[in-house]
């Protein structure tokens, strides 16, 4: 395995971003992800523009999981990039997000329940916006062993 590059914040040789990006990273994107503190439990998820390193949008703190989290941010950012007529990329560290977003469904196994009936109706709109849009940006995972943590990372670990 490769030794991890200690990135310098920014580093010299990146104009386009004010933060510590490895090479393989387009700054013309953004991060997304998840926290929850329990799973089950208080979930809450936001998008990061990599060239600036500002907080593009925020969600929660709602009763869910993390994998949904993930998954919302993904289609919030989708959602929000095509009502500003932007096309970024957008970065990912959830296989499973990604995976879900593809196939127009959340596969969650979390109860429904009166705690998590709100959650549920984002996810249908979530779905219902997935199944009536077509993905215009790529979409890609991060790579967190090789890139260290997604810029969007809460810092809970």
């Amino acid at each position: 395995m490769a030794k991890k590059e200690i990135l310098q914040n920014p580093p010299d040789y990146r104009h386009d971003t004010v933060l510590p990006l490895p090479p393989e990273v387009s700054a013309d994107a953004w991060a997304v992800d998840a926290a929850c503190s329990g799973n089950p439990g208080r979930m809450e998820y936001q998008g990061i523009d990599l060239a600036t390193g500002t907080q593009v949008f925020h969600f929660g703190p709602v009763h869910g999981t993390n994998n949904i989290g993930e998954f919302l941010a993904i289609v919030h950012a989708l959602a929000l990039m095509e009502r500003q007529g932007l096309r970024k990329t957008i970065y990912s560290d959830s296989y499973n997000a990604i995976l879900w977003v593809s196939k127009k469904k959340c596969k969650t196994t979390l109860a429904r329940d009166a705690q998590t009936a709100q959650l549920f109706d984002i996810i249908a709109r979530a779905e219902a916006w997935l199944r009536t849009h077509a993905i215009q940006v790529p979409i890609i995972k991060w790579e967190t062993s090789a890139w260290g943590e997604i810029p969007a990372d809460f810092g809970r670990k």
